[in-house]
């Protein structure tokens, strides 16, 4: 190449990768591509008392007009639970998470029946892991499949970063449990799924769904690193437009969870699976099956 050329070239090359950087942050502004079906939409709401109650802390808990806040203090923190089991079905809420210093504090939603099978429990969750003002927000997934009895739970975290400030309005979170698959969705985009390959790897049993406020200090921000600070105190969850569609264990054998997509597919369309590989690509920040701290005899699905 000529030296005017090579020149000509190496005063271009700043630029490029400025107009590139310009493209993929404007690109990841607006979000994940479309999914192009939307689960939530098909799914009534069901008022608060419709369809949970208190588990504890009640006097941390307030409802107003549909709309419930708990929170969490030097005293307590609060938790609900649904009136009935589920053995499927569409699960969730949207959420307006407090911001400035929260870590330490977990916020979730979640399905459990911990309960019925202490120690040996399978679990659902979707927890907010508390944070600094500097630091975002982790969105964790995960599951607890009959537990262990020596209280060893394994779990199979998938975490995220979101795509938006979860501090600034409500979103839609949710879980969709079904016989042949669990999906995780974030304002209808699907984030993770988790297929059944085994009975010993997919919860079967029936949970309750759960909501709750509390201090995981010892785990919860940068593994411990950062505590629940009570001079910032009281910690707040808001919970709204709660979506519960599913086979209790009162229902008959042939009721079916609502669908994950359009029909016509058996899990997720082509349009679902590129919008969760979207977030996936851009979002994720921790995976336990490519953990290499983790013991894979425990976790066969990897």
């Amino acid at each position: 190449m000529p030296s005017s050329s090579l020149n000509t070239f190496l005063r271009m090359v700043p630029l490029f990768y400025l107009i590139f950087s310009l493209m993929i942050c404007c690109c990841s502004s607006q979000g994940p591509p479309s999914p192009g079906y939307y689960p939530s939409s098909k799914i009534v709401p069901v008022s608060f008392d419709q369809g949970f109650r208190n588990l504890w802390g009640p006097q941390h808990q307030r409802l107003d007009q549909g709309s419930l806040t708990i929170w969490l203090d030097s005293t307590s923190g609060s938790g609900f639970k649904s009136r009935h089991s589920y053995r499927s079905g569409y699960f969730g809420a949207a959420i307006k998470l407090q911001s400035g210093y929260t870590a330490g504090v977990i916020t979730s939603i979640y399905l459990s029946n911990n309960q019925d099978y202490p120690g040996n429990h399978d679990e659902i969750d979707i927890e907010f892991l508390g944070t600094r003002p500097d630091k975002p927000y982790v969105l964790q997934t995960n599951l607890y499949i009959r537990g262990s009895g020596d209280g060893n739970i394994i779990g199979r975290e998938m975490q995220f970063h979101l795509w938006f400030d979860p501090t600034q309005n409500f979103h839609n979170y949710a879980v969709l449990w079904k016989p042949s698959e669990i999906i995780f969705l974030v304002d209808d985009v699907p984030i993770r799924r988790y297929p059944r390959k085994s009975d010993a790897t997919f919860p079967a049993r029936p949970m309750y769904v759960y909501g709750s406020i509390w201090d995981a200090s010892s785990w919860a921000t940068e593994e411990g690193k950062y505590k629940a600070d009570y001079k910032y105190q009281p910690f707040i969850g808001r919970y709204t437009n709660f979506k519960l569609q599913g086979c209790t264990i009162e229902d008959s054998t042939s009721c079916q969870p609502p669908s994950a997509s359009p029909s016509g597919y058996g899990s997720l369309s082509p349009q679902q699976f590129a919008a969760m590989q979207w977030v996936q690509n851009n979002y994720l920040v921790y995976d336990y099956c490519h953990d290499p701290r983790r013991d894979r005899t425990l976790t066969p699905e990897c």
